[in-house]
């Protein structure tokens, strides 16, 4: 190397080195002590003992652990194709070029988003109330007995459900965003065939909007693993552990129960899980490919 080239690495390096130290003390050193301390006794009072994969273990046999997951897998499972299909679905119908009034209905689907959680949960609580509630009053316009939502073991996940469907703003915006980049001229041809709207969006719009699904069913999965504010706000996990999702049970044993090799095992855990759905998924939707079908 000249010495033109030996100032210009290390003036690079330089300017680097702030993030790499950043990133080697508040990443990197945390993720490795967190291993470490998945595989220990750990009660932050006190030194951690070395236990091997006891925690894993007392993990699968921990009821409120499985409660937790089969909480998190409903919602994934369930609320998450559910909101996508809307999500879609209302995009489609927004990007539809014969539809009037298309520009305040985004703004309408957009707003809930912008929304604080501790306010978007406190107006849920009130809009869910099994009495005076607002949907339970409309059910009750049609004769239908409305359930007691986040008071009942039944009903409080399809509560938070409609929470999400509710929050499905961005998602909706995301899809309009990757709607733009078909070409006008596809859905020409395909009405000079005799294509209607609906095998348009079938044929032509689901396929091209692909990787947009894709990113979005990402990270809709990678939020419902971090749910915590939600249930943590509107139910603490209850009643009888049915919104007890993956996240809120891991803060308890961290800074309820002071159990943090234990909340460190389950931690990995979560990050297994959810590195072999999402690259299921990628496989699933063939990320990468552009063809169309």
């Amino acid at each position: 190397m000249t010495r033109r080239e030996r100032r210009e690495a290390r003036s690079g390096l330089l300017f680097v080195l702030p993030w790499m130290l950043g990133f080697l003390i508040f990443t990197l050193y945390p993720i490795l002590c967190s291993l470490y301390y998945s595989m220990c006794n750990y009660s932050v009072i006190g030194a951690p003992k070395f236990i091997g994969a006891a925690n894993y273990i007392n993990l699968l046999r921990d009821r409120t652990f499985l409660a937790s997951c089969f909480n998190t897998a409903y919602m994934i499972l369930i609320g998450v194709p559910v909101t996508t299909v809307i999500a879609v679905t209302v995009s489609v119908l927004l990007n539809y070029r014969k539809l009037r009034g298309t520009g305040w209905m985004r703004v309408v689907f957009f707003v809930p988003t912008l929304v604080p959680t501790v306010v978007a949960c406190l107006l849920w609580i009130w809009v869910m109330q099994p009495d005076s509630g607002i949907v339970n009053t409309l059910l009750g316009y049609i004769g239908i007995r409305g359930p007691g939502w986040l008071s009942s073991p039944a009903w409080a996940k399809p509560a938070f459900l409609l929470m999400m469907i509710w929050t499905c703003g961005n998602a909706v915006i995301i899809y309009l965003a990757g709607l733009q980049d078909i070409s006008p001229t596809l859905y020409d041809a395909a009405a000079i065939d005799g294509a209607g709207f609906v095998r348009q969006s079938f044929y032509i719009t689901v396929p091209l909007l692909r990787p947009t699904i894709l990113y979005n069913v990402v990270t809709l999965i990678i939020g419902v693993f971090q749910w915590f504010a939600e249930p943590y706000i509107m139910t603490e996990g209850g009643p009888s552990n049915a919104t007890m999702f993956y996240s809120l049970y891991l803060y308890q044993n961290a800074f309820t129960f002071f159990k943090m090799g234990y909340a460190s095992a389950q931690a990995w855990i979560m990050l297994l899980m959810a590195m072999i759905i999402i690259a299921a998924l990628f496989k699933g939707f063939r990320f990468g490919e552009t063809e169309m079908g």
